[in-house]
């Protein structure tokens, strides 16, 4: 089966936003508008019977849909930045939503996320990214504010063993309360 995680969508709309502040780094692998979203649980490679399980295992989930807002564009990698991202306002229902998922996939026998959820829209890797260019991008683009939007649903996707960026399958969808 291919590599798994869940996620919400970014409406076309927002995406529109989003793809808005695409350019001025070199050498960015910008992510396609269509592939934004925001993850909610990376599962990895598994083989089909533990991808049928978590398929179930997921539509135990019963939680009120919420409404989401992106605020501020920022990076990750510190000195080495890798990558540029659109952050989520701090939103209690997302993060709800992330941790019951995250303890289903443990109670699948799943081991922990390795890093803390930091919920985020990536807009591009970045390899070799001069510091100084992803300051100015920051410095031109940190105040964006997304129109805020609902989320009624959540998705497991799948994607191919590849460098990121899609395209992402949506394989099942969870509607929220």
């Amino acid at each position: 089966m291919p590599r798994l995680f869940t996620a919400i969508e970014i409406p076309r709309e927002v995406g529109t936003t989003l793809s808005e502040l695409r350019g001025g780094i070199s050498g960015a692998r910008w992510i396609d508008p269509e592939n934004y979203h925001v993850t909610l649980r990376f599962v990895g490679d598994v083989d089909d019977a533990l991808g049928r399980d978590i398929m179930l295992m997921l539509g135990q989930v019963r939680r009120p849909a919420f409404d989401v807002t992106l605020d501020g564009v920022d990076q990750f990698g510190g000195h080495k930045p890798r990558a540029v991202f659109a952050a989520v306002k701090a939103n209690p229902a997302l993060s709800e939503l992330q941790a019951e998922q995250e303890r289903l996939m443990q109670r699948l026998g799943l081991g922990a996320e390795g890093r803390n959820f930091k919920p985020h829209v990536t807009l591009a890797r970045l390899r070799d990214a001069s510091t100084r260019q992803v300051a100015d991008y920051l410095a031109a683009r940190g105040p964006y504010r997304s129109p805020t939007f609902h989320v009624p649903r959540f998705v497991l996707f799948s994607s191919r063993d590849s460098v990121g960026g899609g395209p992402y399958v949506v394989e099942a969808a969870y509607p929220l309360i």
